[in-house]
């Protein structure tokens, strides 16, 4: 036979047994081994056939350690949920490995340009003008990592990306990935977005909470979204911290910060950064003047995104409530577990799994189903 490394030929050299770990438990499989004597190397060609990867479990095996290590720990999923579901008993070092292994695998596919299952298109919703609308947003969520021999590091930043359908529960598709950041996010997500008819809804929405560089990763990677909506409650919030600096009273506080959100959402961003303009604040301490100054900065900056009365004439959300729980359910659930630390390549690729996991239903069968681990 031909040597898969070098192409040279290669002789049968002997038969050689390998232990598989199944779901219905071990058995032994006789594979025929080559040798080259080019460049050394060896291999069983059955085990492509019987889709073996490196490690000693079949891919029923593999794929279902990988989803218990995806919903909890991996030492929970050794030591609980793998026993109880299947009788599967392993070590949780095993189950780190299964799954992350599957998990980067899946986050290669996907920067190569695969998506999993066929295209169709959703029904997408539509507004109160009558146009079918589409929705993306991307946040960002700490994560903590592991430093060299168990040290401490500094947190990173996990990056989560959706495409949904407004009103249509399930029907919502995400990447998320740890290394590189939003930056290679957007062809994935990109991809998604069209294996679900992303392009023929009629209006785009793009929803973000104003944090660096999310509504430009916005603009480039989904140019039809005219219309990038600042999160109305971060917006309001800033209001409202706003309102307890000027006023000491909490009470006094309260009432203000909500006059100042009704306004905001029943006149836009517009009027009440007139507003904010026209407020005196001479009289009062440099705590005051320096938080007013810091609030006309960030209204001045994302006025632009403010318009919610035309958006909530328009019936669309004004809130970027989903990609938050996107970043909760995705990342946040799994990644952030009490003395959770991780290192880069594990973090990238169980947020690989966990994106797909929460993904539209079909969307983790279609890819275990075209994924040879």
């Amino acid at each position: 036979m031909s040597c898969p490394t070098c192409k040279e030929s290669a002789r049968f050299q002997r038969w050689q047994d390998k232990g598989v770990v199944m779901l219905l438990g071990e058995v032994r499989v006789d594979r025929a081994y080559y040798y080259c004597a080019k460049c050394h190397g060896g291999c069983c060609p059955r085990d492509a056939a019987l889709r073996l990867g490196p490690c000693d479990l079949s891919p029923g095996a593999a794929w279902t350690v990988a989803l218990a290590g995806v919903l909890g720990s991996f030492a929970e999923a050794a030591e609980k949920t793998l026993p109880e579901l299947c009788g599967l008993r392993l070590s949780e070092s095993t189950v780190q490995r299964a799954t992350e292994r599957i998990g980067a695998a899946v986050g290669a596919k996907l920067a190569a340009g695969e998506t999993f299952g066929d295209a169709k298109d959703w029904a997408w919703s539509k507004d109160e003008c009558g146009e079918t609308l589409a929705c993306v947003s991307a946040d960002l969520t700490g994560v903590g990592m592991q430093g060299p021999k168990g040290a401490k590091a500094d947190g990173r930043m996990a990056a989560v990306g959706m495409v949904w359908n407004p009103g249509h529960e399930g029907q919502v598709r995400y990447v998320c990935g740890m290394t590189g950041g939003l930056a290679t996010l957007g062809d994935p997500l990109r991809r998604q977005a069209g294996q679900v008819g992303f392009d023929r809804a009629e209006r785009w929405i793009a929803i973000s909470d104003g944090g660096s560089g999310i509504e430009d990763w916005l603009r480039v990677n989904f140019p039809r979204a005219n219309d990038v909506i600042l999160d109305f409650f971060h917006a309001a919030e800033h209001l409202c911290d706003w309102a307890k600096v000027l006023h000491p009273n909490e009470d006094d506080a309260k009432a203000a910060g909500a006059s100042w959100c009704h306004r905001l959402k029943h006149e836009g961003g517009t009027a009440v950064l007139a507003d904010l303009r026209a407020v005196d604040v001479s009289p009062h301490s440099e705590l005051v003047r320096e938080a007013h100054r810091e609030l006309l900065v960030y209204f001045e900056n994302q006025v632009h995104r403010m318009d919610y009365p035309r958006y909530r004439s328009r019936g669309w959300p004004i809130g970027s409530g989903p990609v938050e729980a996107a970043c909760k359910q995705v990342v946040n659930q799994r990644l952030k577990g009490t003395g959770m630390r991780w290192s880069e390549p594990g973090a990238d690729a169980v947020c690989h799994l966990r994106a797909l996991f929460r993904s539209e239903k079909g969307q983790w069968q279609a890819c275990k189903a075209s994924l040879a681990v």
